[in-house]
């Protein structure tokens, strides 16, 4: 009796945790701002001929649940071979930021910093341009759903007054 008390306890605590994590009303707590992005993707984009381009990718959390591994493979050729590219992205209780830092394939290595914007998640990081002035990019997720999402590369050269869009990716979950 006291096995069977324990378990339905048990059971009850955990639905209601469930529960209240996907409560739309509740405010999300900052190591959860990315958790949407967790899943097997299929996207696709534009390229600037109109023609489109697809790819896959894979988002999982790994160490413990602490840290989001993002594994992306586009399918068309980038510099005469397809984009593979990995990141790691982590919430830091301490400084209260996110951080990601993303490699790939054709020889680029970023640091971001991740934030709730209103609706958004947006992952920001600015370097030094060809004449020396600094260039901000961000990594901007909008309409999010939970079988789809937009991505958003964008960049700004006066200090974010401004922005334009360099890349648009739409996200499906693969089923």
């Amino acid at each position: 009796m006291k096995m069977t008390l324990l378990y339905l306890c048990t059971f009850f605590l955990a639905q209601t945790s469930v529960a209240m994590a996907d409560d739309p009303g509740k405010p999300l707590a900052p190591e959860e701002y990315f958790d949407f992005w967790l899943g097997e993707w299929n996207l696709h984009w534009y390229q600037p001929d109109s023609s489109k381009s697809t790819g896959y990718n894979r988002v999982v959390k790994i160490l413990d649940g602490r840290v989001v591994q993002e594994n992306f493979v586009s399918h068309s050729q980038q510099q005469g071979i397809p984009l593979k590219g990995m990141s790691l992205s982590v919430y830091n209780g301490r400084t209260k930021k996110w951080h990601q830092a993303w490699a790939d394939n054709q020889g680029s290595y970023l640091n971001f910093i991740g934030r709730l914007e209103g609706d958004k998640r947006i992952f920001s990081t600015s370097r030094s341009g060809p004449d020396g002035r600094l260039i901000m990019y961000r990594m901007v997720f909008t309409d999010i759903n939970q079988d789809s999402f937009t991505w958003n590369w964008e960049a700004s050269e006066d200090d974010g007054a401004s922005w334009q869009l360099h890349w648009q990716i739409f996200y499906q979950r693969k089923r």
